[in-house]
């Protein structure tokens, strides 16, 4: 696990002399994501340069040092992340004839290309990877992104540059970096809590979506992009759905088991500690049992709890890590603790972002990296089993109130905003107001964006922010299911999985030089059987992640696992209240939002008083222009 940065300058606007020097500006800005080593590899003549900095899990040898040039001198790669079956391609490679100086998967890669070319190598890879591979004999600039999107990887032209890197604050340390603020995607931001791929903060600057490869030739202008779709959850879906898994019970269960296992061996090789993050939820159950179930010492696992018992799950987890052996570390946040770190967290996600459990998915990140340097996790299991217990809320509403007509539907809608300011009380308003959104969606698709929205309105709020097509608003980036579970599962595994969950894994990890692995999605062909599965498979009887449940009652009781979910959040509300009430106040000045001039000042200022006299919970919208603020000001 590493970081990557680089940038092709066809125009050779940069002095040749500083290629090098520059790169490696850039890469010391991300050295959290590799303290272990650092590399810059630069053809002067073209004016292309590659930056890595390493993580160092795999052949902790100076032969697994990038940027990493292929035996036959052609390609040139800077990598990051992990390929886990490496050694069978490794096998197909040696009987092919190539030789290896190092045991690394980086250097099976580049063989990989060498012997298949870029697509049908990457078609191959399974893992969870973004690199640059620059092709010295076509003059050719390749940028990749893993199948999900477990990786980062932004890229742009800016002043006659073409620049990538893993996190943007490398791109900010090239000389001159100038990019406006794309006020379309900070209104995306203040719907989302997240900035969606393929969109970044900056214009000009974007994410390279999952699945992609992109390729940029020498003398490029900047429009001249080739973008390839090597795999998408669409093509995945739309196979799965038209080819199901037409097995019994028993089959599933013991598919779905023989694949997880697989998964979780691949992902427990490495050359340096490693151990798992563990909840005490179906997810991170299944990944310790799996692992330890393949182990022959105790696996070490680590929680992070809360006093506040409604957040609270330590005590859930460690049942499991008691019945299971594991080697548990638990630690209990003090609020001051939270607080301490809460504002660097701008600065280490690096662009906008308001998930709240950021901060302890750092917490608990430093936790594991005081005692290894891998953790694997468990996300994905709801987006893939049907997990969210809001999909049986959005079905059953759309289900009441979506049969009838447009016209209808938004005749109510109007007349019920128009009533809801007569009404007594806030909470009759506010239910009223509610209800009125959802009776003037156009679609189920415009219900479940609005369901899952933090801002409704985010225009009412954004200066001059406007939309940008997503999945949920452009009908050509999503298919047409007849089923309504499936669209919102497909929603949430191209949206809300890429850019907020595993962007908040990612940052955290990195974050302290810990790389942490996610079974249950950088192996594409987990995801790939889980679509084949009827939906009867998923949930039954109430029950979500059925079969899910079921492949873990071989390893773990059922009561030790059934119970409401609660999922990874924090009591943010009491914090700006609290301890955290001084900062953000700070933050959210009336006239400091005036004079950043991207908010209706106004009426973030009323929602912040109202928050703080207790008449109502506005932390959760609140959050988002507090992190936009703490951003902009960590720029500073």
């Amino acid at each position: 696990m590493c970081g990557i940065v680089g940038f092709f300058d066809p125009g050779a606007q940069t002095p040749a002399g500083r290629l090098a020097e520059i790169t490696a500006s850039m890469t010391e800005v991300i050295k959290h994501r590799g303290p272990d080593d650092t590399g810059v590899w630069t053809d002067e003549t073209v004016g292309v340069a590659l930056g890595f900095r390493r993580l160092a899990i795999l052949d902790l040898s100076p032969a697994g040092h990038q940027p990493m040039v292929s035996s036959d001198g052609r390609y040139v790669i800077v990598f990051n992340g992990e390929v886990y079956n490496f050694a069978h391609l490794r096998g197909l490679l040696l009987e092919r004839g190539h030789s290896f100086r190092g045991t690394s998967d980086t250097e099976v890669m580049l063989a990989a290309i060498s012997e298949w070319g870029i697509l049908k190598a990457v078609q191959q890879f399974n893992g969870m990877f973004a690199f640059a591979l620059w092709d010295r004999q076509e003059k050719t600039l390749a940028l990749v992104r893993d199948r999900l999107g477990i990786k980062p990887l932004y890229y742009g032209w800016v002043n006659g540059v073409f620049m990538f890197a893993s996190e943007l604050k490398a791109l900010r340390a090239f000389p001159g970096f100038d990019a406006p603020i794309n006020r379309d995607a900070l209104g995306l931001y203040f719907r989302h809590n997240y900035i969606p791929a393929p969109y970044s903060i900056y214009t000009g600057v974007n994410k390279l979506q999952p699945g992609v490869i992109l390729t940029l030739p020498v003398g490029a202008r900047q429009t001249a992009f080739n973008q390839q779709v090597y795999w998408s959850v669409r093509q995945v879906a739309e196979a799965g759905i038209e080819r199901p898994f037409e097995g019994c019970d028993q089959d599933a269960v013991s598919e779905l088991d023989a694949l997880l296992k697989e998964s979780v061996r691949l992902r427990m090789v490495a050359d340096v500690p490693l151990g798992a993050f563990l909840s005490g939820g179906i997810d991170s159950s299944m990944v310790v049992a799996l692992m330890q179930a393949q182990s022959n010492m105790p696996v070490q696992t680590f929680t992070i709890g809360f006093h506040e018992e409604e957040y609270n799950e330590a005590r859930f987890a460690s049942e499991i890590a008691d019945y299971l052996g594991t080697k548990h570390t638990e630690h209990y946040l003090k609020a001051d603790e939270v607080l301490k770190i809460i504002p660097d967290l701008a600065g280490l996600y690096d662009e906008p972002f308001g998930d709240a459990s950021q901060a302890p998915t750092l917490l608990v990140s430093k936790l594991a990296r005081q005692h290894v340097t891998v953790s694997l996790s468990g996300d994905g299991g709801d987006e893939l089993f049907a997990g969210y217990d809001h999909y049986g809320r959005a079905n059953q509403v759309w289900r009441w109130l979506g049969w009838a007509p447009n016209n209808l539907r938004h005749a109510a809608a109007s007349g019920i905003k128009g009533a809801a300011g007569l009404l007594g009380g806030q909470k009759a308003t506010r239910r009223a107001r509610r209800l009125g959104d959802v009776l003037g969606n156009e679609d189920f698709v415009s219900y479940y964006k609005n369901h899952t929205s933090q801002w409704k309105n985010h225009k009412g709020i954004v200066e001059g922010g406007g939309d940008l097509p997503t999945p949920y608003t452009d009908k050509a980036l999503r298919p047409q299911f007849d089923d309504r579970l499936n669209t919102m599962m497909y929603l949430d595994q191209t949206t809300y999985l890429p850019d907020d969950i595993l962007v908040k894994v990612d940052r955290a990890s990195m974050g302290v030089s810990l790389e942490a692995r996610v079974p249950l999605l950088d192996d594409h062909r987990v995801i790939e059987f889980a679509w084949r599965l009827p939906l009867s498979m998923k949930v039954r009887g109430g029950v979500r992640k059925w079969l899910l449940r079921q492949v873990l009652y071989q390893y773990v009781p059922p009561s030790l696992v059934e119970r409401p979910k609660m999922g990874f959040s924090v009591p943010v509300g009491d914090w700006l209240r609290g301890g955290l009430r001084q900062w953000a106040g700070d933050l959210l000045d009336e006239s400091r939002l005036k004079q950043g001039g991207y908010f209706n000042a106004q009426a973030v200022s009323e929602m912040w008083r109202s928050h703080v006299r207790g008449e109502q919970n506005w932390s959760h919208d609140l959050w988002n222009v507090i992190m936009f603020q703490a951003w902009h000001d960590h720029l500073r």
